[in-house]
């Protein structure tokens, strides 16, 4: 694959990580504060992982992650930034009721105190489910951290652009198509009016 992506969405980097290494395919999110029209809205399908430290919380991770998680003051940030992996988003989900979530608690990292914080937080918005096809870059790339970058927002720009040639899939054709099928399933049992595919892409 000849192909360069500079698009990054932002994310916990034991997420990342988790991503990276196949043990998860979905994330949850809200949206940052400065997000476009105040909402959270996927800007690009093909987007690099780009790990954050600022926000990660361990208290709510499950046990097996917070253990991997230590606090950072507020406004720190990493002199450098490592670049492991790119994904391509193929389902988007919106859900509003902590039923829904609470279905899907063994494809994700977090824990049941992180959905209840996040489906509270303006509690008018859905609590989008994101699921990523992932790949590994053939070589993790490091670029020096700009201003630019930071802030609670989903969506950045890097430089320079990151080669995604020779990347390998964090999960097998079969595994990625076996866990899919089983989150829609569980989707597809929830209340008619929730957990709904989103227009959002």
């Amino acid at each position: 694959m000849d192909k360069s992506l500079r698009h990054a969405l932002k994310e916990w980097a034991i997420a990342t990580e988790a991503l990276a290494q196949g043990q998860t395919l979905m994330l949850l999110r809200k949206g940052g504060i400065r997000e476009q029209e105040g909402r959270f809205r996927v800007a690009q399908t093909q987007v690099l992982l780009y790990p954050t430290l600022e926000h990660q919380k361990p208290e709510l991770l499950k046990p097996e992650y917070a253990s991997a998680v230590a606090p950072i003051p507020s406004g720190w940030h990493p002199e450098a930034i490592s670049i492991q992996a790119w994904a391509e988003i193929t389902d988007i989900f919106a859900a509003t009721v902590p039923e829904t979530v609470s279905a899907l608690y063994p494809y994700h990292i977090w824990n049941e105190r992180f959905i209840s914080d996040r489906l509270n937080w303006k509690a008018r918005s859905p609590l989008y489910i994101l699921l990523l096809r992932v790949y590994n870059l053939a070589q993790a790339q490091t670029l020096p951290y700009r201003a630019e970058y930071g802030g609670c927002r989903s969506w950045i720009d890097i430089e320079p652009a990151i080669s995604i040639a020779q990347s390998q899939p964090a999960l097998s054709d079969a595994e990625y198509a076996q866990q899919t099928h089983a989150i829609r399933q569980i989707l597809q049992t929830q209340p008619s009016q929730d957990a709904q595919p989103a227009d959002n892409l």
